[in-house]
């Protein structure tokens, strides 16, 4: 009776995780979809933005010109002048030109990080910069960050990093997985009276690379710390979580990538996540 209830067990949970595979891949696809479909037509703006740049400066240089050898213009156009109030007009358009300039190379970064988080479907491991992959996180993140009150400030201390052998979308889904715990963490408080913090932060030695994610909510216990990564274990509010985000996050790590992750915390002085992934990926077979 013992080992059927262990193979149910087994079995519910395996059942749990290939939907919570498959509605990760599902996100990855639409992500990657949203992305290509902004790409086009932000790569249009911001490939002929520049030329539009010159052109509006030539015409600068031609208005300056006329103005030096004409002076004095006929009162019909002296009075338009008036009217668009020209000098505010080539002020401002510089102005509104920069401020265009810039919201096209913002969604321009937006996208590239979104393909890049994008990977969650591919089934081929390869060297990735794990940097690019934490920052990408981070962007789908920003309006969670931003949206606490106060913001959380993220604070990267970030190594010198050699690229990484891995499957880059599972990896980039941990990152998801436990950044998301932390704001969810600091939501419920902070373990003291200062501004709501996540840290991240890399290094690495000869064979692995260490990505430490921590954060100054309230901690948990040392027994909660000991159930983390138990399918369905959650300490978040009924609806809130599946408890299965640190489950997949171990098999990511632990069985796909033959790397480790631990939890530290205690009450009162928050939390922090520490993966450890080789360099070159180990076949666990």
């Amino acid at each position: 009776m013992e080992q059927l209830e262990q193979t149910l067990q087994k079995l519910s949970s395996t059942q749990a995780q290939l939907v919570h595979s498959e509605k990760m891949s599902s996100l990855g696809q639409m992500v990657a979809g949203i992305a290509h479909e902004i790409n086009n037509p932000i790569g249009f703006i911001y490939s002929n933005i520049n030329h539009a740049h010159n052109y509006i400066q030539d015409l600068y240089n031609l208005l300056a010109l006329y103005r030096q050898h004409y002076p004095e213009p006929v009162p019909e156009i002296a009075e338009l002048i008036a009217d668009i109030d020209l000098e505010f007009l080539l002020d401002d358009f510089q102005k509104i030109f920069s401020s265009m300039k810039g919201g096209s190379e913002r969604i321009r970064a937006i996208v590239l990080s979104l393909r890049s988080f994008s990977r969650l479907d591919e089934s081929e491991s390869k060297r990735v910069d794990l940097h690019e992959g934490i920052d990408s996180t981070l962007m789908i993140l920003q309006h969670q960050l931003h949206a606490s009150d106060p913001k959380i400030e993220v604070i990267k201390e970030y190594g010198n990093l050699p690229l990484v052998e891995c499957y880059a979308g599972q990896v980039n889904q941990v990152f998801l997985n436990l950044l998301n715990n932390a704001i969810d963490a600091l939501a419920m408080g902070l373990s003291h009276q200062e501004a709501p913090k996540i840290w991240i932060i890399t290094a690495a030695d000869t064979n692995c690379v260490s990505i430490k994610i921590a954060d100054n909510g309230p901690g948990m216990t040392e027994e909660v710390v000991g159930k983390v990564f138990d399918p369905f274990f959650t300490t978040k509010p009924v609806g809130k979580g599946t408890g299965l985000g640190l489950t997949t996050s171990y098999q990511i790590v632990v069985e796909k990538h033959g790397g480790v992750l631990r939890c530290s915390s205690q009450l009162n002085r928050g939390t922090k996540f520490a993966i450890e992934l080789p360099i070159t990926l180990k076949k666990t077979g």
